[in-house]
């Protein structure tokens, strides 16, 4: 069985509630990351960050979706990795994610069916609770997958991100983005 012969036996509602989706929101720690923070002697910060999520993102941009990132946390590397996927939208210190989001839904005139969010905690719930397409990455908090649509095969940090992306080019037809064949 193949990677594509996945997303086929996906339920058609999640295929649909994909292919609305105009942008996409990411958590950092456990999402985009594994959620291990690296602290060094000088008080430095290390992240990993899998290359996949990020062509995954590179992707979307390609087809117009695009993406934004929500944390709870404040990092100059969360900055760098940003500007580095040309992610336009950042909002870090969030304790109460659902003020960013709705500062978000006004700045791009989107409405909430039409963006996703992948969380893997519970501060993520309230605004997987409001968008169209909400997912846990798999290795989510347990108490967070009743508020998602989806759970990823992938853990947050190795590649869940570039999953989701997968899924939502597989919805709208443009998955060949995906592998790099951009035509």
């Amino acid at each position: 069985m193949s990677y594509i012969d996945d997303f086929k036996k996906l339920d058609s509602t999640l295929i649909q509630k994909a292919k609305r989706i105009k942008l996409v929101i990411c958590d950092v720690d456990g999402v985009l990351t594994d959620g291990l923070i690296y602290m060094g002697n000088a008080g430095e910060e290390l992240k990993a960050f899998h290359v996949r999520d990020g062509f995954g993102i590179h992707a979307l941009l390609q087809i117009g979706i695009e993406t934004a990132l929500i944390t709870g946390r404040q990092s100059k590397l969360v900055e760098h990795r940003a500007a580095t996927l040309k992610i336009k939208h950042i909002y870090q210190g969030q304790s109460n994610k659902l003020i960013a989001f709705e500062d978000l839904c006004k700045q791009t005139q989107l409405s909430h069916d039409s963006i996703a969010y992948i969380g893997d905690d519970l501060i993520d719930a309230p605004v997987m609770d409001k968008v169209g397409l909400s997912i846990a990455v798999k290795d989510a908090h347990p108490m967070l997958i009743t508020h998602s649509h989806y759970q990823t095969q992938l853990e947050g940090g190795k590649g869940a991100v570039r999953e989701v992306c997968d899924l939502i080019l597989f919805a709208k037809d443009h998955l060949h983005f995906a592998s790099g064949l951009s035509v």
